[in-house]
């Protein structure tokens, strides 16, 4: 077995890492103003659009894969995110691993903005880990000061999230 997968099998990473049902929520940033902030919590939906990327003049079974991600948010989140995912498997079945940063654009609960989201998972024999967190100082307009964490899961082959946030 190859030690490494494809921009292809980045997909199937993905879609497994949270089918495990595993994806956990990362902890909450702190705020480091002095001013209270209440956390908000909003669930929805997702589509998401992952496209095998290849670099010229390597072939498309390089290390890391790289695939393009074009996801809508449906809910409280209304928005559009572009980004981009490497991933790469280990020599024991089960085991892999995948970063991924993506550029969020819409409205969070009515305010417009833009921020970035970061994503770090991981399969250990099986057993899978997710982090998806808010970059920070990474928001826009209205989302400027947007601090938070999310968490994924995908249930008969439909995606949802649920994010905790807190703007000032």
């Amino acid at each position: 077995m190859n030690r490494y997968f494809s921009a292809p099998s980045a997909a199937i990473l993905f879609a497994a890492t949270t089918l495990a049902g595993t994806a956990c929520l990362a902890q909450a940033s702190t705020a480091t103003s002095k001013e209270t902030r209440m956390t908000q919590h909003i669930k929805g939906s997702f589509d998401v659009k992952l496209t095998p990327q290849t670099s010229p003049g390597k072939p498309a079974d390089t290390v890391p894969g790289r695939m393009s991600i074009d996801k809508q948010f449906n809910g409280e989140l209304d928005a559009h995110s572009v980004g981009e995912m490497l991933a790469a498997m280990g020599n024991v079945k089960g085991s892999a691993g995948y970063v991924a940063i993506e550029q969020v654009t819409g409205k969070l609960q009515g305010r417009s903005g833009t921020f970035v989201l970061q994503h770090t998972g991981t399969m250990n024999r099986g057993a899978a880990q997710l982090s998806v967190t808010v970059v920070p100082d990474s928001g826009t307009g209205e989302l400027t000061g947007l601090e938070g964490s999310m968490k994924i899961d995908i249930v008969d082959g439909k995606h949802f999230y649920e994010f905790d946030y807190t703007l000032p």
